[in-house]
């Protein structure tokens, strides 16, 4: 955790706080985009961190090593005739999308500054971690929300994916059970060595850094 190490604090906090914004402008913009001006409305299609963020869901990033911001509005029912599944999908997938794209726009960075000048990624600590961490972070902002686990991003793209025969009971378990076993994974996690979440988020975010980062 940072308090081993709170230098970490200072790229960390923008790199968190822009992962978490584009997540959500995502979402936003996305249902604007697709008919629906809920979220437009409500001030949510910026980029001004304090319209997303969650008090309790950013107390708990710093804190637990997980977090959340404040989920966008969004009503189905303004959607285009016809492309209510499609739009439902995009939207869902919005804020993942986000996330991928930031861990690859710090990628580039990286690797751009491998090829010009090694020695100004090198000879600045704040450099090498600003740009690890907004790899790391958004990667695993992207993985965590495409868990199939209501009320996570991938529960709404399963369900929008799934043929709605399978759908329909799909919907109803994962809205029963979904938010119960999320908290079962966190709460093993937090009382145990062995974090179920942190395994299934850090093994595919690490080969992915992998991927975007020589000699990750």
């Amino acid at each position: 955790m940072w308090w081993s190490d709170p230098l970490i604090l200072i790229p960390f906090i923008p790199v968190l706080l822009l992962a978490l914004t584009l997540h959500e402008f995502g979402h936003a913009w996305t249902a604007l985009q697709f008919g629906d001006p809920t979220a437009k409305l409500q001030g949510r299609v910026t980029f001004d961190p304090l319209k997303h963020l969650d008090v309790m869901g950013t107390l708990f990033m710093f804190f637990v090593g997980f977090g959340w911001a404040k989920p966008v509005p969004v009503n189905p029912a303004n959607f285009r005739p016809g492309q209510r599944r499609q739009a439902e999908l995009w939207v869902s997938l919005a804020g993942i999308i986000a996330n991928l794209l930031q861990a690859v726009a710090y990628a580039l960075v990286w690797r751009v500054l491998m090829l010009v000048d090694p020695s100004m990624l090198y000879g600045s600590t704040f450099l090498q971690r600003f740009l690890l961490l907004g790899v790391l972070i958004n990667l695993a902002l992207a993985i965590f929300n495409l868990l199939p686990i209501y009320p996570l991003d991938g529960a709404h793209v399963m369900k929008n994916i799934l043929p709605l025969r399978q759908a329909i009971p799909f919907v109803e378990f994962s809205q029963r059970y979904g938010a119960m076993i999320l908290m079962a994974l966190v709460v093993v996690g937090l009382f145990s060595d062995v974090s179920p979440l942190s395994m299934i988020i850090v093994v595919p975010r690490n080969w992915l850094a992998g991927l975007l980062l020589p000699g990750f």
